[in-house]
């Protein structure tokens, strides 16, 4: 499928909903639909790459999440870390950058560990920037944010004439990077759920029907397309 290169997307979103509903459709346990859902999403990241996105952001795991059945969320936090471990294996032979946005100190020392490798193992490498937003809450980043300006200010370091938005972007998990320019959520749910609320705030929305573990290259394709007919006006008319 063809699309205008000219006009690529600097930065896509992805909301990655449906692996559960997906599984459930076909008798298979909900860790069936998570392992599919990790298949597509090192699928889609490597073709981005090869397209020439810049960055792409997905919600792997939020702060909510924690509330479900313990043996699912502990059966997430395996494959999410053997899933940065093998980013961090192939760093030399694949060019993308992994960051993590989201309160890592929540997570487990040997998922932390796992991060900080992928990290650092894939920090120079110059393709696609892969975000993979993990413990994340978009209110709980700004909070986060705010609390530490606020302390900024109390130290004196910061005037409180000086919190701009730009300010405030710097200490967000996103700090240096464009927001999104088009955000996909799969499985027909249209809502954001908590995911890059500050970020957003212009961002196109496209809403799919087809859960994640369905989701294909030619999707994103067409996603790009229908990203490019879109006038983006940022409240000028």
């Amino acid at each position: 499928m063809e699309f205008n290169k000219e006009a690529m997307p600097k930065h896509i979103a992805i909301i990655m909903d449906g692996n559960r509903r997906w599984a459930k459709s076909k008798g298979k346990p909900v860790s069936f639909g998570h392992k599919e859902g990790a298949k597509t999403l090192e699928k889609i990241v490597r073709y981005a790459n090869k397209i020439g996105l810049e960055y792409i952001t997905v919600y792997a795991f939020s702060t909510e999440n924690w509330k479900r059945a313990e043996d699912e969320v502990k059966a997430l936090m395996t494959l999410l870390q053997n899933y940065l471990d093998d980013y961090a294996k192939r760093a030399d032979t694949e060019n993308i950058r992994v960051k993590i946005l989201g309160d890592i100190s929540a997570l487990s020392m040997g998922m932390q560990k796992s991060i900080q490798n992928c990290m650092e193992r894939t920090k120079n490498n110059t393709g696609v920037t892969f975000n993979i937003a993990l413990n994340y809450g978009g209110r709980d980043e700004i909070i986060k944010a705010i609390q530490q300006i606020a302390n900024k200010v109390k130290k004196e370091e910061i005037k409180v004439e000086d919190i701009t938005e730009k300010l405030i972007s710097d200490y967000l998990y996103t700090k240096g990077q464009p927001e999104p320019d088009l955000l996909i959520r799969t499985s027909g749910e249209k809502r954001l759920s908590n995911f890059l609320p500050w970020q957003s705030v212009y961002t196109e929305f496209l809403f799919i029907d087809k859960n994640w573990p369905e989701f294909e290259e030619e999707d994103l394709d067409k996603a790009i397309i229908e990203y490019q007919k879109r006038t983006r006006k940022f409240g000028a008319n």
